[in-house]
């Protein structure tokens, strides 16, 4: 193997390359500058869509168990997934889908900013964990400054005509948009926008804004550095014959799960900012207190732990796969899976 190599694979592997069967070192990390990049981005795009069309239904569910006025709706995650169900069928539960599958492309956005950051901390010699938690703020930074306006439209799609208490007549609805049957989800999600933009001009998309980075950037800053800190513990104490991709995959999850407890009541927050249309984070946070007391720590938590380790689990596994698919070809015998 030539310097080079040998140093980069020094960098990929976190200062400590990992060993194989044969006793030969492999590349634990994928860096940015390792991959074939006309192949990673189409083949990450279809993987975030794919990922998004299994699991998005959880995103509903979380999204209405959070706006609801303390249980009075749905009792918790099966109880509302049924409910949605019984009352409009499978379309129900991809309410908001499209204008949501607007963050495939933020998301290209998202891991190149990533991978940017933690090449840029490379070169300037700094710990794997710590570019991995600063990449992924900077990450989530730019990925909600792109994709706060689809969200604040999807949110009002996936609410709309949810009760705001058992047996009102009223709705969660502050825009006052009607669906009834035989208009399109394209439709309303454009008379969503178009009624934001009339009452609040473009300020109005960006509404929880501060809340999306205050809940998000940490997240994705933690998570990304819980992820490769799992990694490192669970290749320590697993056998040599357990995937790579595997462990990957598992420290993904256990990533998810620990930034999920840490930042659930952020997320009410941000919830409830843009779909009541609350004036602050601090009346956010003030109902949400009276309504909740200590219970605002775990409402919704249960769809939000689901949804973050499905998440979580499937991400890594389509992303970590492309790295390997994508990487070039001096690199490839030096990868295991």
């Amino acid at each position: 193997m030539s310097g080079s190599n040998n140093t980069r694979l020094t960098m990929a592997t976190g200062g400590a390359a990992g060993s194989g069967v044969d006793g030969s070192s492999y590349i634990r990390t994928i860096e940015w500058d390792m991959m074939n990049k006309s192949k990673f981005f189409p083949l990450s795009m279809l993987s975030s869509f794919s990922v998004r069309c299994c699991l998005f239904p959880l995103t509903v569910i979380k999204t209405q168990l959070q706006v609801q006025h303390r249980s009075d709706i749905y009792k918790g995650m099966i109880d509302c997934a049924m409910k949605i169900y019984r009352s409009e069928g499978v379309p129900g539960l991809y309410r908001g889908f499209w204008i949501s599958s607007v963050q495939i492309v933020s998301g290209v956005f998202y891991i190149s900013t990533y991978e940017g950051v933690r090449h840029i901390l490379s070169d300037l010699g700094a710990d794997h964990r710590i570019k991995a938690l600063v990449g992924g703020g900077c990450a989530s930074l730019v990925g909600q400054t792109i994709i706060v306006p689809f969200d604040v439209i999807s949110q009002h799609a996936m609410v709309l005509g949810m009760s705001a208490h058992p047996g009102s007549k009223m709705d969660i609805n502050p825009l006052g948009i009607k669906s009834w049957p035989g208009r399109s989800r394209f439709q309303i999600s454009k008379d969503i926008g178009r009624e934001i933009m009339r009452r609040d001009g473009l300020r109005g998309f960006y509404r929880g804004y501060t809340a999306s980075l205050m809940a998000y950037v940490p997240n994705s800053a933690m998570w990304w550095a819980f992820y490769h800190l799992y990694q490192d513990e669970l290749v320590r104490i697993c056998p040599i014959w357990v995937s790579h991709l595997f462990i990957q995959c598992v420290a993904g999850s256990l990533g998810g799960f620990t930034t999920t407890i840490l930042t659930n009541p952020l997320d009410i927050v941000r919830a409830r900012l843009q779909v009541h249309r609350l004036d602050s984070m601090s009346i956010a946070f003030r109902e949400l207190w009276q309504e909740e007391k200590l219970n605002c720590f775990f409402k919704g938590l249960s769809a939000r732990l689901v949804q973050s380790a499905a998440f979580s689990f499937s991400i890594i596994l389509g992303y970590e796969t492309i790295k390997r698919i994508a990487v070039d070809e001096q690199y490839k015998h030096q990868i295991r899976w």
